[in-house]
């Protein structure tokens, strides 16, 4: 099946070489799209000259860094226009490892699922070197997305995935609506919504080597603001349609 593999960036210019290196040698059939929002540290021109000599890098120059909810909305759009069947995303900052892809990937061959999501917390799944106030920051905030919005997935906020081209039609990607990480939830939420099937398989996520994270508090607080909206708006919707019925 044809297959993209996405990776956002800003600022990466230290680890995209590795990331494109290490991500064509796990999955060598995969076309690469790095989406850069205008890096002042040359990360998309350093990507376009490593993906001359590698081949099937293609880099999409954004002009101004939105978040990373419309950096994904725009690598998913140019896959699906492309006619990719499998399109997969990931961190660039080498965080999520690229030789589970194959994995990942195999998942949706083997399973019938929509979406498959590398899962920290899956029997397997670990977060090494996190100190304790991260990880337990993660886990409440997932735990949070799951009870709110009545999901069984556990790690909503895992960026490290891979979806049926066809799911992202199902969900109108394009009409999501979050800026920043809240994306990840919003997807998933959708493709459970609408009876998709989301599978979960067990990954390491490390921190990153180089550079610096993008997450913030505010990005953090948008989360958390729409994860409730969503989770009371749906119930108000289903309450609804339950009083009309009877």
């Amino acid at each position: 099946m044809r297959t993209l593999v996405i990776t956002p960036t800003y600022d990466e210019v230290g680890n995209i070489e590795e990331f494109l290196r290490r991500t064509r040698a796990a999955v060598p059939d995969a076309d690469i799209l790095v989406v850069d929002d205008a890096s002042p540290d040359g990360t998309g021109a350093r990507a376009e000259e490593v993906g001359a000599e590698l081949g099937r890098v293609h880099v999409l120059h954004r002009s101004a860094k939105e978040g990373l909810g419309v950096a994904y909305r725009a690598g998913l759009g140019w896959g699906i226009d492309r006619d990719y069947e499998l399109i997969c995303h990931m961190d660039a900052d080498l965080s999520h490892d690229p030789a589970a892809l194959p994995v990942l990937i195999s998942r949706l061959h083997d399973d019938p699922a929509d979406l498959v999501i590398g899962s920290r917390y899956v029997p397997g799944g670990s977060i090494p070197h996190w100190p304790w106030f991260r990880r337990t920051l993660s886990k409440v905030g997932n735990l949070y997305a799951g009870l709110v919005l009545g999901t069984s997935v556990h790690d909503n906020t895992s960026g490290f995935r891979v979806y049926r081209a066809s799911a992202l039609r199902s969900i109108d990607y394009a009409s999501t609506r979050s800026k920043g990480y809240g994306f990840m939830i919003e997807t998933a939420y959708r493709v459970w919504q609408r009876g998709g099937t989301v599978s979960e398989s067990p990954i390491a996520f490390t921190d990153r080597v180089r550079g610096y994270s993008k997450m913030t508090l505010r990005v953090a607080a948008e989360e958390l603001l729409l994860v409730t909206w969503w989770g009371v708006r749906d119930r108000c919707a289903r309450q609804v349609r339950r009083l009309r019925r009877s």
